[in-house]
């Protein structure tokens, strides 16, 4: 018997505060809109993705992937952010979730946590292990990341836009989030 394939970009994730919706080519413009905010990026190792130019790989990627979304505000409809699934390796039943950024207004206000409980929720459902790699230096992510229950399992060396930092390498178990 074949497992069920995974539908990396459900349209139907969402609750009271976030949506989720497949991220398309048109949603540029409105989450560039979010993105140019310097401050969103102070702890990020691409620190400079508030420029366009860099903006634009980054979104193409996002793209390309088949497994981004955009998160919409629920009742305003407002874009206020992106995240996504990456690093799919069925022989594990393992997936990472990340890439993920909000606009300043909405960080500590619980919108994070819906994103990935509606992501989490959803991907336990065929996968048993999410990964999440932060930087060393991205200390709001750390602590979210704790938040959900994920715990640090190793330290690595990782670059982007040639320039290297530490990454740490989170991992949440489907047994330690049902």
């Amino acid at each position: 018997m074949q497992p069920t394939p995974i539908n990396f970009q459900p349209d139907n994730l969402g609750d009271d505060l976030v949506k989720l919706l497949p991220l398309e080519a048109a949603n540029y413009d409105g989450l560039y809109a979010v993105a140019a905010d310097p401050l969103l990026w102070e702890q990020h190792p691409a620190s400079d993705r508030y420029k366009p130019e860099v903006f634009r790989s980054f979104f193409d990627a996002a793209i390309d992937s088949g497994t981004a979304f955009l998160i919409v505000e629920a009742t305003t409809n407002m874009i206020i952010g992106t995240t996504r699934f990456y690093d799919y390796i069925p022989q594990t039943s393992s997936i990472a979730i990340g890439y993920t950024f909000l606009m300043r207004e909405c960080w500590g206000g619980g919108y994070n946590m819906a994103v990935k409980k509606n992501l989490l929720n959803y991907i336990f459902n065929f996968i048993d292990n999410v990964y999440f790699h932060v930087g060393s230096q991205n200390f709001r992510s750390q602590i979210a990341v704790k938040r959900l229950g994920a715990t640090k399992v190793r330290e690595y060396n990782s670059e982007t836009n040639g320039i290297p930092f530490i990454s740490f390498e989170y991992l949440l178990i489907k047994n330690n989030w049902i």
